[in-house]
């Protein structure tokens, strides 16, 4: 049998799971999120009432970067969900908090690749209200931050100092539902239409 690639993933993740969410207006499903930056991409994210990203993990991959993309995920999604082979299984379940969820990959009788749930994500404990913040254009920081202040020197600075500045005028629950609602509304993201 041949080995579970990232793209067989990725194509039963789309076509299984995030499916019933595309349906739903009040849903974005976003491939390839930059977090931090661009330092790390979450590589399926759906946004609605929480920030929901899906690591993808195949049996041909490396976990080099997964502690990495823990500590960003960590700092920024409501929820997060590893997608395994069964060669990384025993790796994501041992070492991932317990608020991941863990779904192994698998390929079923006719050769198509299952996702059996094995652990249900969570609500993550430990979001940073300024790297929820940085995942906002310069625009839009300004935007939030002149409906909460007049002063005008609260708009200078550079995007570290606005998130910063947007975490001191907003609640982290404000900032979360704040984020996802600019999030929806962007039409397209680094020039390609999204699902």
């Amino acid at each position: 049998m041949n080995p579970i690639t990232d793209s067989d993933v990725r194509s039963a993740l789309l076509g299984k799971v995030i499916a019933e969410h595309v349906a739903n207006p009040n849903t974005l499903v976003v491939e390839e999120l930059g977090l931090a930056r661009g330092a790390c991409r979450v590589d399926v994210c759906v946004i609605n009432g929480h920030l929901h990203g899906y690591e993808i993990k195949s049996d041909v991959d490396t976990l080099r970067r997964l502690p990495l993309q823990q500590q960003f995920y960590s700092d920024v999604l409501d929820k997060a969900t590893i997608v395994v082979g069964q060669r990384h299984l025993d790796h994501a379940l041992e070492t991932l908090p317990a608020w991941w969820g863990v779904r192994l990959a698998s390929r079923g009788v006719r050769n198509a690749v299952r996702l059996e749930l094995l652990r249900p994500a969570r609500l993550n404990p430990s979001v940073s209200a300024t790297a929820v913040a940085a995942l906002l254009w310069r625009d839009e920081l300004s935007a939030l931050i002149g409906g909460r202040t007049l002063e005008k020197a609260a708009l200078r600075g550079n995007r570290a100092a606005l998130c910063e500045r947007l975490s001191e005028l907003y609640s982290l629950a404000e900032i979360r539902a704040q984020v996802r609602e600019q999030l929806k509304r962007r039409t397209a993201w680094r020039g390609r239409e999204q699902l």
